[in-house]
């Protein structure tokens, strides 16, 4: 039966129907409003010049026509808001279908991607993800401990020299000049080698360390 009543519309096509004819009825409104308003201001001009004429009674007429055409421009006035009131209703509609419309989409979607989700491959990448950070964590530890123990042997020995290098500080002397003054072996002429006899500052030296060794 629709090919003889025509297609079945749609409310969104029912809503955009009304809302063209209630624009264009808004249109007549004011294009009639805007005559009246015209016919008053020349019934005024009339009225004004009866009156210098002294023509009281076609005064009085046109004084009535006066109000009752005040009175429909007013009511074109109203009209008009009503009008105007019922369309922004229909524009709220559309818009609340619109939205409507929009959130099915979106919940389409949504299923369409929860569907696709495969929870036990999910977790299986998670774990792995797990497992092997876990794993980088641990080599990162172990090149850290290695890298301490490395730098930690080189502190100990500097901290050896700085120890030293105190304790001939409070002795007055220096860690090159201890072992500038220390003997030097001389070669002989049979091959044999011989110790040469300390001097006066390794005497010294040696009274030094021995104090003490007795502290």
């Amino acid at each position: 039966m629709s090919f003889l009543f025509g297609r079945k519309k749609t409310p969104e096509e029912m809503l955009k129907q009304n809302q063209r004819a209630l624009n264009r009825a808004i249109r007549d409104l004011d294009k009639e409003r805007v005559k009246l308003e015209r016919q008053e201001k020349q019934i005024i001009q009339d009225i004004k010049k009866m009156a210098a004429q002294g023509e009281m009674a076609a005064v009085k007429i046109m004084a009535k026509d006066l109000v009752r055409t005040r009175r429909y421009v007013k009511k074109f006035i109203m009209m008009k808001a009503n009008i105007q009131a019922v369309s922004l209703k229909i524009t709220t509609l559309k818009s609340q279908g619109a939205m409507a419309n929009a959130m099915k989409g979106v919940t389409k979607a949504m299923g369409a991607m929860n569907k696709q989700m495969n929870m036990p491959q999910m977790q299986k990448i998670m774990m792995e993800f797990e497992k092997e950070t876990d794993m980088m964590d641990m080599k990162e530890d172990m090149m850290n401990d290695i890298v301490d123990d490395v730098m930690g042997a080189e502190e100990d020995e500097e901290e050896s020299d700085q120890l030293v290098n105190q304790v001939l500080d409070e002795l007055g002397l220096s860690l090159n000049d201890e072992l500038n003054s220390m003997p030097m072996a001389s070669g002989s002429v049979g091959g044999k080698e011989k110790m040469a006899k300390p001097s006066g500052a390794d005497d010294e030296l040696q009274a030094r360390l021995d104090n003490l060794r007795r502290d």
